[in-house]
């Protein structure tokens, strides 16, 4: 294998697949990258056994051929390459090594053989549909806030995509929940998604798609079966293996008789929230709402530090009511909502409460209330 290719072109390539590398493998071949050249493209794939990422990549390819070099080496060398610097990659097949060769410098890399290599295999994914780099954007900018990370309640570590109806109307809805907080966002149903089953997008899988979605302008096509999710870009395709289990029934959860609005500035409030829980507990991260006609008067109080209260302007004319949250949490929720006015629907002190964003019904959060 003999190939030049142009230092930015190699290092964008590069940072897309590596990240998929864990640090620490027991096995030896999954930390590298494959690297095939063939025509007038370089093909680099990298494999975690659960989610695959395939990149193509033009180079000048003089001789074809394929080898796996150590995925994080090899980007830290092509990183700290000068800008704008040719990079040419040569390897031969029985000596185990690759050399790296740019201006001055030269690097020896050992390789491994590429039929070690796990074999990506292409799945049948019969449901298949498009999305707008923004949608999917905002698909999972709403909604991986509240993905949980406990590890044993493993069908919680994802965002469960699935068909459903609003108003009569179909839907793609995306929810995330770690039992403390829910976010629910959902957009029109993309054509060829009429059938597709519910899935679980693991959280990793949804961190490596959000970085390639900034990069890309394009539509994004997806298709997936039960157990198998992909998402191709124009150059790059990730695929990914589904978590193998069942999403809680979350609307049991978002409560339907909360009578009780609350309307706020969404700038005012959260840097209200953000000031007062300085003094709160690391741990706990407590801030107490005492609602009253008119006005909300946000409190924490801390054995170590002491204590803080700011009172703000607000629209709400239900009765007096007292109610804690994590101010995380709240501090969560706000950014994603995109309007100057936020509303909270409140029922008591120790029920869940909805928030929403005033100009968008596409997205809702569900946040469960603390003991303050």
């Amino acid at each position: 294998m003999k190939l030049t290719i142009e230092r930015a072109a190699l290092l964008k390539s590069l940072a897309h697949v590596q990240s998929v590398v864990e640090r620490r493998n027991t096995i030896p071949i999954l930390s590298n990258v494959l690297i095939e050249a063939e025509g007038g493209s370089l093909g680099l794939t990298a494999t975690d056994m659960d989610l695959t990422i395939i990149e193509q990549v033009e180079a000048d390819v003089s001789e074809s051929g394929a080898t796996t070099a150590p995925a994080h080496t090899l980007y830290d060398i092509v990183r700290k390459l000068p800008e704008g610097a040719q990079v040419e990659l040569v390897a031969s097949g029985e000596a185990g090594q690759m050399t790296l060769a740019s201006g001055r410098s030269n690097f020896t890399l050992s390789t491994l053989p590429k039929e070690d290599f796990p074999s990506s295999g292409s799945a049948e994914l019969p449901h298949s549909f498009s999305l707008a780099a923004g949608e999917l954007k905002n698909l999972i900018d709403r909604t991986r806030f509240a993905i949980s990370t406990e590890e044993t309640r493993y069908y919680l570590n994802g965002i469960y995509l699935h068909g459903a109806e609003s108003d009569g109307v179909p839907v793609l809805r995306a929810v995330a929940t770690d039992g403390h907080r829910l976010a629910r966002f959902e957009m029109p149903l993309p054509e060829g998604a009429k059938e597709m089953p519910g899935v679980i997008v693991p959280r990793k899988t949804v961190g490596e798609l959000r970085k390639l979605i900034d990069e890309s302008e394009q539509s994004i096509e997806v298709s997936l079966s039960e157990t198998k999710v992909r998402f191709a870009f124009e150059s790059t395709e990730l695929t990914s293996k589904l978590i193998d289990g069942t999403f809680p029934d979350y609307e049991r959860v978002i409560p339907s008789g909360n009578d009780k609005v609350l309307g706020v500035d969404r700038h005012v409030f959260s840097a209200a929230v953000d000031r007062v829980s300085t003094i709160s507990t690391e741990k706990s991260r407590a801030v107490k709402l005492s609602l009253a006609d008119g006005t909300l008067v946000l409190s924490a109080t801390s054995p170590d530090s002491g204590s803080a209260t700011e009172e703000i302007e607000v629209e709400y004319g239900g009765e007096a009511l007292e109610i804690g949250f994590n101010s995380s949490y709240l501090l969560d929720i706000a950014r994603q909502i995109e309007s100057e006015e936020a509303q909270f629907l409140l029922s008591d002190a120790a029920s869940p409460t909805i928030v929403r964003d005033v100009d968008d019904a596409s997205a809702l959060y569900v946040l469960m209330p603390m003991r303050v």
